[in-house]
């Protein structure tokens, strides 16, 4: 082979290759866009006649009553919302904690079997936390509830939220069942993010003489802001769409309040429990409920990648 003309071919089949596989990747995000645009198309069509039928009441009102011929959804917006805020807070630190103990203080062995647990609860269909939620925490958290919040009820500001009545199927429960299924995924992402800060300035760290915990405010929680914070509304869009074990555990309550304790309802769990007799504008407003999800979870991540993106420019 001339010795000019082989590196010249050589150079050509690379640089097809690389256009070959530049269009394949952006035909698949094309693909990608189109499939999202077709299913919100889909489901706008076919909840146009309860929004034509309530217009802006269905995101207004609180009132749903099918054999009436009423549909609003702000009740279900409420309690998706609220429930998956009382997912994050117990979540989170959680999440964080363990990230922690596994990417700084772990040993190699317990990292590996740590690193195992929570990937397998990752895996854990939703169904089976339902259940148990139904089987063993709806059933023993009546008596806790009111324990913790008779006394609670009584602060001035917070009282509200603790006060009577104490259901076993209730907002908090519906949030508790939530945090365990999110705490693998923010908890897997953490502590991805927080293996990458560089050793270079963990050591320099602490040859200044920090402490461990110095080093991890003064390096770790720096460098990975931006990732945590995604990782965490990650964990929100999780919550937020998440149907059987919500719906198992929530009460099914159409009622806007603050207590924690009370029976209420999600938008996707209130889809699961009546689509199945749903006909005409009742089928159309349970659509219209996952259309009103599926906008609430593209402005999530649009203000995750926002937030990131922010994050990523202030960080050092």
């Amino acid at each position: 082979m001339d010795p000019v003309v082989g590196p010249s071919l050589e150079r050509s089949r690379s640089r097809r290759a690389d256009d070959g596989f530049r269009y394949l990747t952006f035909t698949a995000g094309l693909l990608v866009l189109l499939i999202l645009g077709l299913i919100a198309y889909a489901t706008t069509r076919e909840a146009l006649p309860a929004f034509r039928a309530e217009g802006l009441g269905f995101l207004t009102s609180r009132r749903w009553a099918p054999n009436e011929g009423s549909f609003g959804a702000l009740a279900f917006v409420f309690g998706t919302m609220y429930v998956s805020l009382i997912a994050l807070v117990f979540a989170v630190p959680a999440s964080i904690g363990i990230a922690l103990f596994i990417s700084e203080l772990a040993g190699r062995r317990v990292r590996r079997v740590a690193t195992f647990v929570i990937d397998l609860l990752a895996a854990v269909p939703s169904v089976v936390f339902g259940l148990w939620g139904v089987a063993v925490l709806a059933s023993a958290a009546p008596g806790f509830y009111e324990a913790i919040g008779e006394p609670l009820a009584a602060l001035p500001g917070v009282g509200r939220a603790f006060g009577q009545p104490y259901n076993g199927k209730s907002f908090v429960s519906a949030g508790l069942i939530l945090a365990l299924m999110i705490t693998p995924i923010i908890t897997s992402i953490t502590r991805e993010v927080f293996e990458t800060t560089p050793p270079g300035q963990r050591e320099a760290a602490l040859a200044l003489g920090a402490t461990r915990w110095e080093m991890i405010r003064g390096t770790v929680f720096p460098h990975s802001r931006s990732g945590v914070m995604g990782a965490v509304l990650l964990g929100l869009g999780r919550a937020m769409g998440e149907t059987i074990a919500a719906a198992l555990v929530i009460g099914s309550g159409t009622q806007i309040t603050a207590k924690l304790f009370a029976s209420g309802d999600a938008m996707a769990a209130r889809v699961a429990n009546e689509f199945g007799e749903a006909t005409g504008n009742w089928r159309a407003a349970l659509v219209g409920l996952g259309v009103v999800l599926f906008a609430m979870t593209i402005l999530v991540n649009l203000a995750a990648e926002a937030i990131v993106s922010r994050a990523e420019r202030v960080d050092p």
